[in-house]
């Protein structure tokens, strides 16, 4: 290891460096509240990201080539350090509101956004299985972190067992690879899948092994079944965290592991995928038509956002990888901003976060009600939002690439989610409030929302700008 490599990756070291401070500064603010800890994570996750995006890339490998430090990692490592902090910064009011004191939350939320950060710029398939299990044992824990919660507990080991039974799937997976190629280095598998005349049947098991364990990590229907409820029993900001973040760090391991290693092998897995897309788009919009609590909904919504972007994978061109990349940056955006509103309007409620609950808040709170309309459009994809722009040039990559079916199918299913995209902002301003309606809203928390908004607008406004910085970066 020499001083590149230690450079290459400080983005991470600084993330970890705030994961031990905001335990250290918890433990020595005991008496007071968790403020301290909460801004510590913030400011830390942010000088990482902005180091992410800023530091030029010395060399395209680092490691002895076991980790990336092109833009794609770049952006990503960004985009993760962003959701973290977000998260962050609405996880005060929750956690009080809660009456929920644990010191270990914000270390914990760091040590998970370094677990994605490795899973986005791992050249190797072991590196990638450490960075997974960082992510996943810290988000074990912080979804029973309510624990006199039966749902919470329920849902933390329900995460636990299915989660430990797809990692098993995919290091089986990686294991037979080796046995087949030799490697487990992304370029090398590339490079020899390229240069070989055919695949032998251990290394198509291999990847239809990975396949199911990706799967199961970006809840493609039928490996969907555990994130419902585990969604429904986590605390709200991890949700949102696991809906955004963790999503996106999977399909970003996709992107890599199968867009762009096993590339050479897409006739046995591209037809998978699509059926897995499809299914996956539908069952989520049908499942969350059915919802009364507004959380369920976003968790059966989250299924579906992750079909539109399987098309990204299907299409499997650098327009489809930097089309989706452009999605999760704008599905993070949105999503997290609508669990963001959730989290404040449901202060006088009971936790079921019903829809009847948001009756006529849209009038009473006027900047949340406002913020909430526009992360529900987006997530339909009404223009001029980044969510409209996300499924366009996905859906176009699709069609560019001969998946016209796929592109209509997803078009249909855009079309049914926003009827209960719609109804919640109907309730928001088209019902009258019922009963107490006073709530607290700090300003720090206020204004992420409001720069989340003016972010999804100015993406739909001016896409093109992201969409080649992120077609330049895409390996």
């Amino acid at each position: 290891m020499n001083l590149n490599d230690v450079m290459g990756v400080l983005p991470e070291l600084i993330v970890i460096l705030t994961a031990l401070i905001a335990i250290i500064v918890d433990v020595a603010a005991r008496e007071r509240n968790a403020s301290a800890s909460q801004g510590v994570t913030v400011l830390g996750l942010l000088v990482a990201g902005v180091v992410a995006i800023a530091s030029p890339a010395e060399t395209a490998m680092l490691m002895s080539g076991q980790v990336f430090n092109d833009g794609f990692a770049s952006w990503f490592r960004a985009l993760f350090c962003a959701i973290g902090a977000m998260t962050a910064v609405f996880s005060l009011v929750y956690l009080k509101h809660r009456n929920i004191r644990l010191g270990e939350y914000y270390s914990l939320l760091a040590m998970c956004v370094f677990g994605m950060m490795v899973m986005g710029s791992a050249a190797n398939l072991l590196l990638f299985f450490v960075g997974l299990e960082t992510m996943s044992i810290s988000l074990y824990v912080l979804v029973g972190l309510r624990r006199d919660d039966s749902g919470s507990v329920e849902g933390s080991l329900k995460y636990l067992v299915l989660g430990a039974f797809s990692s098993a799937f995919l290091l089986y997976g990686m294991a037979l690879i080796y046995g087949g190629i030799g490697s487990l280095e992304y370029v090398v598998i590339g490079d020899a899948l390229r240069d070989s005349t055919g695949i032998g049947p251990m290394t198509v098991t291999g990847i239809g092994l990975l396949l199911v364990g990706f799967a199961f990590k970006i809840s493609a229907v039928p490996f969907h079944f555990w994130s419902p409820d585990v969604y429904e029993g986590a605390p709200t900001t991890i949700t949102a965290f696991m809906s955004t973040g963790a999503k996106a760090a999977a399909f970003v391991g996709l992107i890599r592991v199968f867009g762009i290693a096993l590339a050479e092998t897409n006739e046995h897995w591209v037809g998978v995928l699509t059926v897995l897309s499809i299914v996956t788009m539908t069952l989520g919009n049908v499942s969350a038509l059915r919802q009364t609590s507004v959380k369920r909904m976003l968790a059966y919504s989250s299924i579906a956002h992750a079909g539109y972007l399987l098309v990204g994978i299907v299409a499997g061109s650098k327009a489809a990888f930097a089309a989706s990349g452009f999605y999760l940056i704008g599905y993070a955006l949105m999503n997290l901003g609508a669990f963001g509103v959730l989290i404040l309007l449901n202060q006088r409620g009971k936790g079921d976060y019903s829809i009847d609950s948001l009756r006529g808040m849209g009038t009473v709170h006027p900047v949340l009600g406002l913020t909430m309309a526009i992360f529900m459009l987006s997530l339909i994809g009404i223009p001029p939002t980044a969510g409209f722009f996300g499924k366009l040039f996905v859906f176009s990559a699709a069609i560019e690439r001969g998946h016209l079916l796929l592109a209509i199918i997803g078009l249909l299913n855009s079309a049914v989610a926003a009827y209960y995209y719609l109804r919640v902002i109907s309730t928001m301003y088209m019902a009258k409030p019922e009963g107490d309606v006073a709530i607290t809203e700090p300003m720090g928390y206020k204004v992420a929302l409001v720069i989340s908004s003016i972010l999804i607008i100015v993406l739909g406004m001016f896409p093109d700008q992201l969409v080649a910085a992120l077609l330049k970066a895409v390996p």
